[in-house]
């Protein structure tokens, strides 16, 4: 069974996470191709997507005047598509969303994910950091995470899971087939955030 991942590539670390899940394919043996996706026929055409960090508002704004976004939550909403949000997919992903420092957004929203994110959570201080998470979901070894300017998730519903928690800060969580992440595992040399996607997306095409 061949698989097709892609990158929602309007902005963010594209590249990245292309070469960070071509990397894992290979780590797991399993054939597949990693596409940059940039429009409604690129989201319909794989089995699985990864929206990367970068601005957010910027994102939903680029991407709604492609319809991929549309294409996203239809997908997400009527086939379980599993989706990989880091940073602002985690943002874009959530049902609602609120800035730290200016309060509630208006930005274009996926609302797939029954959430509630903070935007910028860490503040000036900590805008961008390194630190070794627990993630049992992809092993005992910690996972060297990194946070940009990162959000969390400060409310969350009945079925969602939570992967990962930084001290009070839960910076993880799972839906379904879907996940979302505040750091950036493309930037890591661990590939095992991927793989774990990876063996979700398979396990979906298995049953479709």
């Amino acid at each position: 069974m061949k698989l097709k991942i892609g990158v929602l590539g309007l902005q963010g670390d594209v590249e990245e996470h292309i070469g960070a899940t071509k990397l894992a394919l290979e780590n797991l043996g399993v054939e597949g191709e990693v596409v940059w996706v940039k429009d409604e026929e690129g989201v319909l055409s794989v089995d699985g997507l990864i929206i990367p960090g970068g601005e957010s508002t910027v994102i939903g704004l680029l991407s709604m005047l492609g319809k991929a976004l549309v294409a996203v939550k239809e997908r997400a909403l009527k086939e379980e598509l599993p989706i990989l949000g880091t940073c602002a997919g985690l943002i874009i992903m959530a049902k609602r969303t609120y800035d730290r420092v200016v309060g509630q957004t208006n930005q274009e929203l996926l609302g797939i994910m029954d959430i509630t994110v903070e935007r910028n959570s860490f503040g000036r201080q900590k805008e961008s950091f390194e630190v070794d998470l627990q993630i049992p979901a992809i092993g005992e070894k910690s996972f060297r995470a990194v946070f940009i300017r990162a959000p969390s998730v400060k409310e969350f519903g009945e079925n969602v899971e939570v992967m990962a928690k930084l001290e009070d800060y839960v910076v993880g969580v799972k839906e379904g087939n879907l996940i979302g992440l505040a750091f950036h595992p493309e930037l890591a040399e661990d590939t095992r955030v991927h793989e774990y996607f990876i063996n979700l997306v398979q396990k979906h095409k298995s049953r479709v």
